[in-house]
């Protein structure tokens, strides 16, 4: 019985994408985007009712697919019952009104979908505060044009976030609301750059988990933490940074990051928007780029996370890729190389052999220093022994000199007593 009440209240969606000679191949749509959206769609706790695919030269100005085509996903939207369109393109706000006033019932873009998606999964202060500004950018361009996606109440698919009185003010009201925000996410920024400090002092590496959405990204969190982040089969589940401590090994501990899950054809503007929380890539010492395996687009979807990860990472970080669900698939599917490992974090794994590829990743920097420690520390030079290369140690009048070649997390805690670089 409940399980019919559920289906009777979700919102019903024709999706549509249109196909065009003239568009690049992030503005297109295909069968496998409007898989993905679809997936998206379950996600926003929609359902699909049906999907129609249009190939034309070039976009009509008006209606976006052409008058015919518009009347066609009426007559669909009407034998199904449906309560709203979906676009796997980016739309104006002029082809949204045009589009409402054939079809008759609200229309969204995809844009408008992952929106939605954020609105209903952020959790924390700055996550709702990311995805307010995302809304406001998103609609500010576009509220001339909103037509019965403003008007409508109740709270559907499209309606989350920002309420129709606030949309209705002025434009001068919403960019003086950007500006607050974006003043307030500066400080969310500012208080995590002194925690980020504050790590870097401990020499606490950061290990940031990336990867497209869905890949597994908090299950394996989760095995190699016991974090407890909810790790449903939906896309976007994780869209506020969790950071857990790992013990790597016993010489070494990380700060291990979860992030938003990336997806293709994401908005430059949602983008910016969640640099807030991206921009933990730009201070980790290594990414774990976890790849679905099973994955049937699996190189169309690394290489979508490999182009952001070049945009928000910085130069030269390494990527550890790891193949998830690899149980599902032959190992000749898989490649091979020291930055690969094959996993499934489900089962547990490949757990021994991803955590020694992280210690051996992160150990490739390397600082030939002379230390002078004091006589107070020196049951520091057997440890040195064991967990550095020593080249040689002199008992002096001023304390322990030792020639030594340290990795980063060593060279950190022992900063202070460095003599000099050689």
């Amino acid at each position: 019985m409940e399980e019919n009440f559920e289906k009777h209240v979700q919102e019903r969606a024709v999706l549509v994408g249109l196909n065009a000679d003239c568009f690049t191949k992030e503005q297109t749509a295909t069968d496998e985007t409007l898989e993905e959206l679809e997936a998206l769609l379950e996600t926003a706790g929609g359902f699909c009712t049906g999907k129609i695919l249009q190939n034309r030269h070039t976009p009509d100005s008006h209606s976006f697919i052409g008058e015919g085509k518009a009347q066609e996903v009426k007559m669909l939207v009407e034998f199904t019952q449906s309560t709203m369109v979906v676009f796997d393109n980016e739309l104006s706000p002029g082809n949204i009104r045009a589009l409402e006033e054939i079809i008759g019932v609200t229309v969204l873009d995809r844009s408008a979908l992952i929106l939605d998606i954020f609105a209903q999964r952020a959790k924390t202060k700055e996550g709702r505060l990311q995805v307010e500004l995302a809304q406001y950018k998103y609609l500010l361009p576009r509220l001339a044009g909103m037509g019965l996606s403003l008007s409508r109440q109740g709270g559907g698919i499209g309606t989350r976030g920002p309420g129709e009185t606030k949309l209705e003010s002025d434009r001068r009201h919403i960019r003086e609301r950007i500006n607050r925000l974006e003043t307030e996410l500066e400080q969310v920024r500012k208080v995590r750059a002194v925690q980020r400090e504050r790590r870097m002092k401990n020499s606490v590496p950061v290990v940031a988990i990336v990867g497209y959405t869905n890949a597994g990204k908090s299950t394996l969190l989760n095995q190699l933490t016991g974090a407890g982040i909810p790790a449903n089969n939906r896309l976007f589940d994780t869209l506020d940074t969790t950071s857990r401590v790992l013990t790597v090994s016993d010489n070494l501990d990380v700060i291990l990051s979860d992030t938003v899950g990336f997806i293709a054809k994401l908005p430059h503007h949602l983008v910016n928007a969640f640099h807030a929380t991206l921009e933990e890539l730009e201070y980790a010492d290594l990414l774990l780029h976890v790849i679905d395996a099973s994955d049937p687009n699996r190189e169309e979807h690394i290489e979508v996370v490999d182009k952001l990860i070049d945009k928000l990472a910085k130069p030269g970080t390494p990527v550890l890729k790891c193949y998830n669900k690899a149980d599902l698939v032959s190992r000749v599917d898989l490649p091979t190389g020291d930055d690969v490992v094959a996993i499934s974090a489900k089962q547990g794994r490949g757990m021994e052999n991803l955590l020694q590829s992280i210690e051996r990743m992160l150990g490739h920097a390397r600082h030939h220093v002379l230390l002078l420690l004091p006589y107070s520390m020196g049951g520091m030079v057997d440890s040195l022994h064991k967990n550095a290369k020593v080249n040689n140690v002199e008992y002096t009048g001023d304390g322990i000199e030792i020639d030594t070649i340290l990795d980063d997390i060593l060279y950190g805690r022992l900063r202070d007593y460095v003599k000099k670089e050689l």
